[in-house]
C-alpha cells in the first residue's frame, strides 16, 4: 500500500478558487478574495484525511486560521463592501542618477541641489550617462536547511540572435508537487520558455515594449501548456505546478513576465524610488519589488487586513492563486522598464524574502564583491535565518562598458 508523503509546512499550495482574483492599481475585489479563501479551506479539508498525523494537524490549524479570515471578509461583504481600496502598493519607480559629492545620496536628473543635505550639484552637462553598458550575470540555488530536494530552477545567460543582437535572459522557477514532480515542473517550464524565446530570436527581435511583453506571454503560456499536459497525462505528476519569473534585458530595457510568488527586484545604490516617508527626511529606497505576489497574504496586505511584516511569517503565506500547471490557460503579468548604469536586477524564489527583508537584500547585493559572491551571500543569509525552503537567486547588473 502506498503511503502519501507528509506535507511540509512551507510547501507551495496552488488553488484557483474557480475564478480570477480581481486586482487593479487601486482596489481588490472582496468577493473574488473570499472565493480564494473558500478554495483554500477546501484544499486543507482534504488533507484532514491524510495518512500522516502532522499533516492532519497542520490542516486543522490552517482551517481555523482561514475561517477567521473568511469571517472577516464575509462581514465586510455583508456590509455592502465588494471592492476595497488598496492600502499598500509598490512604490513608483523613479530615477536618481545624480550622486551628491558631499553625502553620496542619489538625486533626480534635473535637480540642482541635493534632496538630503542641500549641497549644490554639478551641472547637467557634466553628468552625461555612458553611451554603452554591459551586463554581468550570476545565478545560484540551494535546497535550504530543511529540504532534501531542490525544486528551484535558476538560469542566467547571454544570447545572441542570428542578426547579431545580444540580450540577457534570467529565469527563476519554484516547483510544487510531491516526489520529483515539483522539480520536473520548474525544469520543464524554464526550458520551454527559453526554447520559445530562442524561436522568436531566430525570426526577429520584438521592436517595442508591447511586442516584447506579447512574446513573453506567449512563451509563458507555452510553458504552462507543457506543465499542465504532463500533470494531466501522467499520474506521477498529478497536481504539480511551478511559479515562473522571467526577465529579458536588451540594451537598456528590462522586460518581465511573472506568475506566482517568485519575485523580481530592481536595485541601485543611487536610489530607485521614494519611500513612504517625506522626501526630505531620508534618501530614496535602493531596492524596489517590481512584481506583485499572486498569494493570499499579499491580497490581505492590500486591503489592510495584514501588515507586510505579519505577511512574511503568516502560516498561510504559501497559498498562491496563480501558478503554471493548474489550468489550461494562465494569466501572465508583464511589464517593461528603462535601465541605467548601476542598475541591478534581482530575481528570487520565495525562499529568500521569507527570511531576508528587502533592505537587507539591498545591502547584500549592492556591494563591490563579484556577482557570484553576492548570490552566495543571499543564500547564506536565508539559511542563517532558518532556510525553511529552497532558495534561488539570479543577479544581473549594468555597468559602463570597460568598467566591469
Amino acid at each position: 500500500m502506498s503511503v502519501a508523503a507528509p506535507l511540509q509546512p512551507h510547501d507551495g499550495i496552488h488553488v484557483s478558487g474557480g475564478r480570477r482574483v480581481r486586482v487593479d492599481a487601486e482596489s481588490v475585489s472582496l468577493e473574488s478574495l473570499q472565493s480564494l479563501v473558500v478554495a483554500s479551506m477546501a484544499w486543507w479539508q482534504q488533507q484532514l484525511h491524510h495518512t500522516d498525523a502532522l499533516t492532519r494537524q497542520n490542516a486543522a490549524e490552517a482551517i481555523q486560521q482561514l475561517s477567521q479570515i473568511l469571517a472577516s471578509l464575509s462581514q465586510q461583504l455583508a456590509q455592502g463592501r465588494d471592492v476595497v481600496k488598496i492600502t499598500t502598493r509598490l512604490p513608483q519607480v523613479r530615477r536618481y542618477p545624480q550622486h551628491c559629492a558631499r553625502c553620496g545620496a542619489g538625486n533626480r536628473e534635473e535637480a540642482r541641489f541635493c534632496r538630503v543635505c542641500g549641497a549644490a550639484l554639478a551641472p547637467a552637462a557634466r553628468r552625461r550617462p555612458p553611451n554603452a553598458v554591459q551586463v554581468s550575470i550570476a545565478a545560484c540555488t540551494d535546497a535550504g536547511r530543511r529540504r532534501t530536494v531542490n525544486q528551484d530552477v535558476v538560469q542566467a545567460e547571454h544570447l545572441t540572435t542570428l542578426h547579431g543582437d545580444t540580450l540577457t535572459l534570467l529565469i527563476v522557477a519554484d516547483g510544487m508537487g510531491g516526489g520529483q514532480a515539483g522539480e520536473t515542473a520548474s525544469t520543464l517550464a524554464a526550458g520551454t520558455v527559453r526554447a520559445e524565446l530562442l524561436v522568436h530570436m531566430t525570426q526577429s527581435i520584438p521592436p517595442t515594449d508591447t511586442a516584447w511583453q506579447a512574446a513573453l506571454r506567449t512563451a509563458v503560456q507555452s510553458a504552462n501548456t507543457q506543465v499542465y499536459q504532463m500533470a494531466q497525462s501522467d499520474a506521477r505528476y498529478a497536481g504539480m505546478g511551478t511559479t515562473l519569473t522571467v526577465a529579458v534585458l536588451i540594451g537598456q530595457r528590462l522586460h518581465l513576465a511573472h506568475v506566482g510568488d517568485s519575485r523580481a527586484y530592481l536595485c541601485n545604490r543611487a536610489g530607485i524610488a521614494d519611500e513612504l516617508q517625506p522626501a526630505h527626511t531620508r534618501p530614496p529606497a535602493q531596492i524596489v519589488q517590481l512584481t506583485v505576489d499572486h498569494s493570499l497574504v499579499a491580497r490581505l496586505v492590500d486591503i489592510g487586513q495584514l501588515t507586510p511584516e505579519a505577511a512574511r511569517t503568516h502560516p498561510q503565506r504559501n497559498i498562491i492563486y496563480r501558478a503554471l500547471g493548474g489550468q489550461a490557460q494562465i494569466e501572465v503579468d508583464t511589464q517593461s522598464h528603462a535601465l541605467s548604469h548601476g542598475d541591478l536586477v534581482l530575481l528570487c524564489s520565495d525562499g529568500l524574502p521569507i527570511h531576508v527583508e528587502d533592505h537587507q537584500l539591498a545591502e547584500l547585493v549592492l556591494t563591490a564583491q563579484p556577482l557570484a559572491a553576492r548570490c552566495q551571500a543571499c543564500i547564506a543569509a536565508a539559511n542563517a535565518q532558518g532556510g525553511s525552503d529552497n532558495i534561488g537567486v539570479v543577479l544581473a547588473q549594468l555597468t559602463a562598458t570597460g568598467t566591469a
